[in-house]
């Protein structure tokens, strides 16, 4: 073979593994720690609640429904376009959408109706979820972990009884019910117009990137320090939208989702996706301990007021939502970007749901509490500020995930926490 032969090879070689191959679940795990804690030291850390919240604010807003309830401050919801979790919406579905198009995943897949009604009664499950747990699996669970905050656990606790829960529902379901199997259909795209719609979807992004410019982001302090108080931030929008798109190409390419990770061991009781879990919430850990303990970022981030009822009681409705959507939060999104109807039909239902609840519970006194304080939905407890410190923290959440390995890893071989059809 000539050197040009070697070459091309290789470089198809390298094409097959970035864009084609499913990545391993670890490595996966691995490259999502480190651009959230990335995400986190350019602006602010990831979650998919923000961006669904604005989409349904602007929802309500198009139907006239926003001034009718009454329930906003504002004349209008923020631009989608400058509302930071919007922009990572925006950015996490364009990376997954490149990254399916590269690798041959893009069409149109309309599901039956069963699956279209099920999509509904998702989002709105999901939407009441991540409200009383202040976050989906991401700021509510992975981030929360990772930010070193205890109501993650609370709705770890949550995701797997409502993950159990919709495992025994979806057993039940193809035993008794036939109604809603038709109208199903796949509009194929041919290869050439995925390479199109890639390179289309990249050069979105580096004109996203490129408009947004300089622009420093200036987000109100939604992280309990203060009514109306500002943080300037270090970094700009389009470093925002990269990286979310970053996170968006990894997760697809990885078939990332974390209630997979939290229902396989149940279902077949392989537990690959949940190693790549638990080994991206300890990196992620590591990583953030470090940002926060030097003074880089503020501890506040995805600390919550719902270590008790709120994260439990949410998780637990969301991890049900999660198990009717086929896909949590962030997997929710990734989905979008591969062209899967069902998943669109559940973000309008998402948003729409959280944020008009949102602000019902502002005015029903459900908030989240504050630092050293306990609210109605639980406690606010930054574990660091605890006497365990950053090192007994660490251990503490390095314990936790030493425990869900040996748990998973055991039940393998045994079979014991799988759940019967």
């Amino acid at each position: 073979m000539s050197e040009d032969g070697v070459f091309a090879s290789k470089v198809n070689g390298l094409y097959k593994k970035l864009c084609k191959d499913e990545w391993n679940s670890v490595t996966a795990g691995i490259i999502v720690a480190f651009l959230s804690v990335m995400i986190l030291v350019w602006a602010r850390p990831w979650g998919a609640v923000g961006a669904m919240r604005n989409w349904g604010e602007w929802i309500l807003y198009a139907t006239g429904l926003w001034d009718s309830l009454g329930l906003w401050k504002q004349a209008m919801p923020k631009s989608a376009l400058l509302d930071t979790g919007s922009v990572i919406g925006i950015g996490f579905i364009a990376g997954a959408f490149v990254s399916a198009n590269l690798g041959d995943n893009f069409d149109i897949r309309i599901p039956p109706v069963l699956e279209m009604c099920k999509g509904i009664v998702a989002g709105v499950l999901m939407g009441v979820g991540s409200t009383l747990a202040g976050g989906c699996n991401v700021g509510g669970m992975y981030n929360a972990i990772g930010n070193l905050a205890a109501n993650g656990f609370a709705m770890w606790l949550g995701l797997v009884l409502g993950v159990v829960l919709g495992l025994k529902y979806i057993y039940w379901e193809m035993e008794n019910i036939s109604w809603g199997s038709g109208g199903a259909a796949t509009i194929n795209v041919p290869v050439a117009v995925r390479r199109i719609l890639a390179v289309l979807g990249l050069a979105g992004l580096v004109w996203g990137a490129y408009a947004y410019g300089d622009q420093v982001i200036h987000v109100a302090d939604y992280e309990n320090l203060g009514e109306g108080e500002a943080l300037g931030i270090a970094g700009g929008l389009g470093g925002l939208l990269l990286i979310a798109a970053g996170l968006g190409y990894t997760m697809q390419r990885g078939r990332w989702c974390m209630v997979q990770g939290f229902r396989e061991p149940h279902m077949t009781g392989d537990w690959t996706l949940a190693k790549g879990v638990m080994v991206s919430i300890l990196m992620l850990a590591v990583g953030i301990a470090v940002v926060k303990a030097t003074g880089l970022r503020e501890p506040v981030h995805y600390v919550r007021g719902t270590f008790g009822l709120g994260g439990v009681l949410g998780g637990f409705i969301f991890g049900l939502g999660a198990m009717l959507a086929g896909g949590c939060g962030s997997g929710t999104l990734w989905r979008v970007g591969e062209g899967q109807i069902k998943l669109w039909l559940v973000v309008p239902f998402f948003g729409v749901t959280n944020a008009v609840l949102t602000p019902l519970f502002k005015q029903w006194g459900l908030n989240e509490g504050t630092a050293g304080k306990g609210g109605v939905l639980g406690q606010w407890i930054y574990m660091p500020d605890t006497f365990l410190g950053y090192g007994g923290t660490l251990a503490v959440i390095a314990l936790a995930m030493c425990l869900w390995y040996l748990i998973v890893s055991w039940n393998e071989d045994t079979g014991k926490l799988m759940v019967e059809m």
